[in-house]
């Protein structure tokens, strides 16, 4: 067989448009593609793809799946053949070997995290709305602080973990999940000491990340404290059913808007996704403090090939922009930048004007590649007037 890692990559990677595209004459139609359907004669078109889903459908009859099962359809070959057809066009490595007890074991335990975290994420967003210290600490930072509506927070999940060392682990357990996931999530850790369990995230506001299908997949908690004693935030391990490099914060709430505006915006973090979707801007996502990688970027192509990037102001990030202009380009997509007030990075900038202000300005102040690249170089050398 071929390994769960392998398969998750040749998905993410695939581009439905694009592969079917190889076989079928698409035309767009509003967010979808539509054509003559390849597995029958019609003279009207009933076949449908859509992107945002990464699945097509014929309506004549009835045929539907996705990119690799499309290929199973159309060649006449089997699954493993097809996802290794797949992984020739995007240049990914397959090495195929049976499949055991372990690997068995392996899916079966990927399923029992997916469980996991789902459970956790709302452990965390009931926490928040039904304890004392919850509403007190958490609630309070995300209304009052962040400016964001009761309906922001329960859209994106958003939670609080008890300043009680085990409170969820206590929790997860009782609730009959086991201690090996807990620790596999990286949810809860051990003390060599004395091999007593805590939780990682202690004392801290939750953010949920899904994936593409709207399942958690990791969490990024940020303490309110302000002694600079511990991390600002504190981020899932990789695992089994987790890699940051290959996650977009957002994607799963943006896609749809994505399709629709025909371009997204990138921006760096949590905050700034969620504070813009709240304005009426919902096309965003976030690499979350990662440098942005290819991985993200291809998965990203599956909606688009157009991108926009806002950048806060400072070095860091202007170099961090450079850094993501040049790997996006390297997958053949379409780039502009805007560069925000200084006062403002794009969760203040949201939170004070309204969606017609930020589309305006951002309409206004983008400029391509060149323009950007040409811009720096004029201010490092002094030239900028």
């Amino acid at each position: 067989m071929i390994d769960r890692a392998t398969v998750d990559r040749i998905y993410a990677a695939a581009n439905i448009v694009d592969i079917i595209g190889d076989y079928v004459t698409l035309k767009r139609k509003g967010v979808n593609y539509q054509a003559c359907c390849p597995f029958h004669d019609e003279k009207t078109p009933s076949f449908v793809v859509s992107p945002s889903k990464g699945v097509y459908k014929c309506f004549g009859c009835g045929k539907g799946g996705n990119a690799v099962t499309f290929v199973m359809e159309h060649e006449g070959v089997s699954y493993p053949e097809a996802l290794k057809m797949v992984a020739k066009r995007y240049g990914i490595q397959v090495e195929e070997r049976e499949q055991t007890e372990e690997d068995v074991r392996r899916n079966n335990d990927r399923e029992s995290m997916f469980a996991l975290n789902g459970w956790t994420a709302e452990y965390f967003s009931k926490f928040m709305f039904e304890n004392v210290e919850g509403r007190t600490v958490g609630l309070s930072y995300f209304s009052q602080k962040r400016g964001f509506t009761d309906a922001t927070i329960r859209k994106f999940g958003l939670g609080f973990c008890s300043a009680k060392g085990d409170a969820m682990t206590e929790a997860a357990l009782a609730a009959g999940y086991k201690e090996e996931f807990l620790l596999s999530t990286g949810l809860t850790l051990k003390r060599e000491s004395d091999g007593r369990l805590y939780d990682r995230f202690r004392d801290r506001v939750m953010f949920p990340v899904h994936n593409i299908s709207g399942r958690v997949v990791a969490f990024g908690g940020r303490t309110l404290r302000t002694d600079g004693k511990v991390a600002k935030y504190q981020n899932s391990p990789e695992s089994e059913i987790y890699s940051k490099t290959r996650e977009l914060y957002g994607l799963y709430f943006a896609k749809k808007a994505i399709q629709q505006q025909g371009y997204a915006i990138m921006v760096e973090g949590y905050t700034d996704v969620i504070s813009m979707h709240q304005a009426g801007v919902e096309n965003v996502v976030a690499s979350s403090g990662t440098s942005l990688t290819q991985d993200q970027i291809r998965l990203l192509s599956r909606f688009t090939r157009n991108i926009t990037v806002i950048y806060d102001g400072d070095s860091a990030g202007v170099k961090a922009t450079m850094r993501g202009i040049d790997m996006i380009l390297k997958e053949g997509m379409n780039v502009r930048v805007v560069s925000l007030p200084v006062e403002h990075d794009p969760d203040s900038f949201a939170r004070a004007h309204t969606a017609d202000e930020v589309r305006d300005y951002i309409q206004s102040a983008e400029v391509d590649f060149l323009s950007f690249k040409a811009k720096l170089l004029m201010r490092e050398a002094g030239k900028d007037p």
